[in-house]
Parts: structure tokens; sequence; C-alpha cells
């Protein structure tokens, strides 16, 4: 694999030497998750990474500038139709990205592997990794340095601003949670043994903005855990994602030896949820929390958020500016 990304070095060099494209009057400076400064003097190409960034995107207005996404970019469902397709954000092919001739890379700080990312920030093309922190904080943070780095930072705080409203609403119906319960989000079955969200997860920050409590904070990440350890933390709910391939079901999960014994089995309480409108964290996640929390906690109000269907803020912000 080194070789292959060191072959890569006359694309690079190639691509350095090529003169930009429709440039913008003023250059543009973000400092990206890592903390390095970049310089963005033209976006009228961008290839995005990560299904959060096509989001934000393509609520900002700018699906036009989008020349290629990743396979995470489910939402829009036109993403994926109408847009080429660089591969899975962790197993990134420079050749594949490079080729496509952008003029900007927006990434999660996910993206990877290492090496590809090496030769993609080594192109002289503005890379920028884009934190995914997973609070609403995070989020805002997240839009604020999608929207400045394509240039749209009026729509950007446009749209910052409705999603901040958002949370502020969420955050009215979490309030009135008298009783969290403890929630294990379950992420497939590995050889038997169950692979769960720990700490520091985007499962683990849903939940919490849900009004719920992780039931699993031994560890960071997703990892396979045994059927003792599940008995153990005694989750009252069990969160999934939905997919076509290996689906999970209440049938599926209470039947394994490890949640059997738990009370979310006693109360066949059970969720699986669309994958990047759950774990996304994009604009749409107060909705999500919104969503997981009626499901938890029936009694409680849905408050004022929008419905996930409802655009009309969405396009406000999109029409606001002039091209940006």
């Amino acid at each position: 694999m080194r070789r292959r990304f060191r072959n890569l070095a006359w694309l690079v060099f190639a691509l350095a030497m090529t003169p930009a494209g429709a440039a913008q009057s003023d250059a543009i400076v973000v400092r990206d998750a890592t903390g390095a400064t970049v310089t963005i003097r033209d976006s009228s190409r961008i290839v995005s990474i990560g299904g959060a960034i096509t989001e934000i995107l393509y609520a900002l207005g700018l699906e036009q500038r989008v020349v290629a996404i990743d396979s995470t970019s489910f939402h829009p469902p036109q993403a994926l139709r109408d847009k080429p397709n660089v591969g899975y954000m962790r197993a990134l092919s420079p050749e594949g990205v490079l080729g496509l001739n952008p003029s900007l890379i927006l990434a999660t700080e996910d993206a990877g592997p290492k090496e590809a990312v090496a030769v993609l920030r080594a192109a002289g093309i503005p890379f920028v990794l884009v934190p995914d922190k997973h609070t609403g904080k995070g989020i805002l943070d997240k839009i604020e340095i999608v929207a400045t780095a394509a240039g749209s930072a009026e729509r950007g705080a446009c749209l910052a601003k409705a999603v901040a409203s958002d949370f502020e609403a969420l955050a009215q119906i979490r309030s009135k949670v008298e009783h969290p319960l403890k929630a294990t989000f379950l992420l497939s079955f590995v050889n038997d043994r169950a692979m769960v969200a720990g700490r520091s997860t985007a499962a683990d920050g849903i939940i919490k903005l849900a009004g719920a409590v992780n039931a699993i904070l031994d560890y960071e990440g997703y990892k396979p855990i045994n059927d003792e350890a599940i008995i153990a933390a005694k989750p009252e709910f069990v969160l999934a994602m939905r997919r076509d391939s290996h689906p999970l079901d209440a049938r599926t999960v209470f039947a394994h030896p490890g949640f059997a014994l738990t009370p979310a089995a006693k109360r066949q309480a059970f969720v699986a949820m669309n994958g990047l409108y759950l774990l996304g964290f994009g604009p749409r996640t107060a909705m999500a929390a919104r969503d997981l929390a009626a499901t938890l906690y029936p009694s409680l109000s849905a408050g004022k958020l929008p419905s996930e269907q409802d655009d009309s803020r969405v396009q406000a912000c999109r029409d606001r500016g002039r091209t940006g």
C-alpha cells in the first residue's frame, strides 16, 4: 500500500502545477480539526467526504459545486444518485479524489487511511478536515467551518441559527425527563458477540441528546463485549441502525443470551433508525434526538421542532446572499 501511495507523487505534482478554476475574489482562511490553517481561493469544485458535510453543502444550496461525495452521503437522496462516489470515507483512494480535479476537499476528521490523507494534503489543493464533535455545539461549529470554507458564511449563519433554535427546543423537551433511561446502542453482532457503543461515540452523543444515559461507559469507541457485561449494564432500551444488509430487530436482539435477561428485553424496548439521521450529527440531528426521545418517553410533548420533511427554513437560508 505504501508503494502505491508513493507512486502518486507524479499526480500530486501535476495537480499542484495546475491553475485553479474559477477563483474567489478574496482568499478565505479557515482552521481545521487538526489546527492547521488552510487558505482557500477557489471553492467551485468541492469533493465532500462525510455524510454531514454533504448534507450541509446541500442545505446551503451549494450542490452545483459538489463534484463528488463519499458513500456515507445518503442525504439528500439525490446526492448518491447524481454525484460521482469516491468510496467509503475511511478507505479513500487518493487517485479517485484527485482525478476529479477538485479545487477544495472537505473531509470529516475521521477520514482515512492516514496515508491517503497525507497524499491529499500534499497535493497542493486546499484540504480541510472538518471537526466531528458529537454535541449540539459541535454541529454548529461544523456548519460554520463548512460554510466559511465554501465562501457561504451568510447562508451558514442562517442555517446555524435555525439549527441552534432546534437544539433550544430539544433542551426544553429533555428538561421534562424525570427518570433518564439507560440505553445501549448495538452496532452489530460479530461472531455472536455484541458490538456496542461506549463513550465518545456518535451513539453516546445522540443518547445523551435524547435525554437518556449510555449504559456502557467502561470504554471509548465501539467494541465487542461479552454477555455478562451486557447483563451487568442493565440497559432499559436497545438502539440500532436501520439497514437493508444484516438488519437488526427486537426478535433477533432479545433472543441473544446477553440481551435476553435485560430490562430492555422485558419491556421489548428496541428501536432502529436511519443511520445518517441518527448518527450523522448534521443539521437534522436535533430532530433525530427529538424522535428518539419520543420513542423513549412516549408521554413527552414533541415541542416546537419541525419535522424532518419540513425544509422551509433550509430553503430560506439557501435563498440568502448571492451565490454564496
